[in-house]
């Protein structure tokens, strides 16, 4: 389990492997590779992952190698990952841990599509700048997303703002902007989208005693 509050840009060093069976990805983060474990879960911009390698960088920080199989390759964006991506990280939630955004599981329901991205305030600001993402969701998933409601999003937990249909918005405050992957987010990129878990389970329930 996860919370969506990203503690770590890594970077994708290397990816083996062939599209639509398995990719083995390694990645170098700033993490103390003493805090990591064999079969430990990072989530990766988004998607739950399994460590299967790790070790240390002789510039500090570590490398951790996952494997992402075909269902993970074929519902995220992970199948598109190269040398160079930045992806956003997140350890394992450990008992006692501050719960500061909402419970995410790391299983991506589907790949969503910013549709705009507006300045909210100007890149003088003190603060920095904030910014506003309109966002279209699949059409399948955009029955889970309500406003006020929260979204993992690239492995971020969000707030959602407003939704019409599959479109919907979120408010990027400058800190988010700095310390995860949403400052270089443009037009047209593909977001990695995870609805809220109580959504999810909420329909489903619904869907049960419908056919019941």
């Amino acid at each position: 389990m996860f919370t969506g509050i990203v503690t770590d840009i890594g970077e994708v060093a290397t990816v083996d492997g062939t599209q639509g069976t398995l990719k083995r990805l390694r990645v170098h983060s700033a993490y103390d590779p003493a805090t990591i474990t064999m079969g430990a879960s990072i989530a990766c911009g988004g998607p739950c992952l399994t460590v299967v390698g790790f070790g240390p960088r002789e510039e500090g920080g570590c490398w951790f190698d996952v494997d992402a199989a075909a269902e993970t390759l074929e519902r995220t964006t992970v199948g598109e990952w190269q040398a160079g991506t930045r992806v956003n990280l997140e350890r394992a939630l450990k008992i006692g841990d501050e719960l500061g955004g909402h419970i995410v599981t790391g299983h991506v329901d589907g790949v969503a599509t910013i549709v705009a991205r507006e300045a909210i305030t100007a890149g003088d600001d003190p603060w920095g700048p904030t910014a506003r993402f309109v966002i279209k969701a699949p059409q399948a998933l955009s029955s889970f997303i309500a406003e006020k409601g929260s979204v993992c999003l690239d492995g971020t937990s969000l707030t959602v703002n407003s939704v019409t249909d599959d479109i919907f918005s979120v408010l990027i405050i400058p800190h988010t902007l700095n310390v995860t992957t949403w400052g270089a987010r443009k037009v047209g990129d593909k977001l990695n989208l995870e609805v809220d878990l109580m959504a999810r389970y909420a329909a489903r329930l619904a869907e049960a005693r419908g056919a019941g």
